[in-house]
């Protein structure tokens, strides 16, 4: 199976023109792009579109944490699963909004996507505005989608950040994770 990911960014951005191509190998094993390279994302190409309109530059108080989330190998939602994680990609655009655009699919057909601007970044957190969706996933009749503020934490020296809303559709906890 491959995944065609097609660029997102914002109109002009020339580098970010061109269309990428990866294999079904798990993100943790994939090199990230070297610097020549477009920056790819993940349908739909709306997901550059933060849910409030156009974005302010983010707020940086950590680089280390900026770095982390350029950096990232990969999302999961545990109804999906662990074992292979779901591209996640972020960048920042030449106005200096960070963006985020993820997803990750289950052999039994379970979705997640994740996508919007990263408004803040901050030591051990980052703040989202975008939406989530989760669809056939832990039951494959279930459609949940949020657009809103979500916080993403690293808690307890994990080698992640963690959504910290758990129970934002139908009382199910969703742990949603973007490892580092």
């Amino acid at each position: 199976m491959r995944l065609i990911l097609a660029s997102f960014c914002l109109a002009g951005a020339s580098a970010c023109t061109q269309a990428a191509e990866l294999s079904s190998t798990p993100i943790a094993e994939a090199a990230p792009p070297s610097a020549t390279e477009s920056v790819p994302a993940i349908d739909p190409p709306a997901a550059a579109e933060p849910v409030s309109g156009t974005p302010a530059p983010t707020r940086v108080s950590s680089a280390v944490d900026a770095t982390r989330l350029k950096q990232n190998s990969g999302m999961t939602l545990q109804w999906i699963g662990w074992e292979e994680r779901g591209p996640a990609l972020v960048f920042e655009d030449p106005e200096g909004s960070y963006r985020l655009s993820g997803q990750q699919s289950g052999a039994d057909g379970g979705r997640l996507a994740v996508y919007g601007a990263i408004t803040e970044i901050g030591p051990g957190y980052f703040v989202l505005d975008g939406t989530i969706e989760i669809t056939g996933t832990p039951d494959a009749d279930r459609q949940c989608k949020a657009d809103r503020l979500w916080r993403f934490e690293v808690t307890q020296g994990r080698k992640y950040y963690r959504m910290r809303t758990f129970e934002w559709c139908d009382y199910l906890t969703d742990y949603i994770d973007i490892y580092f």
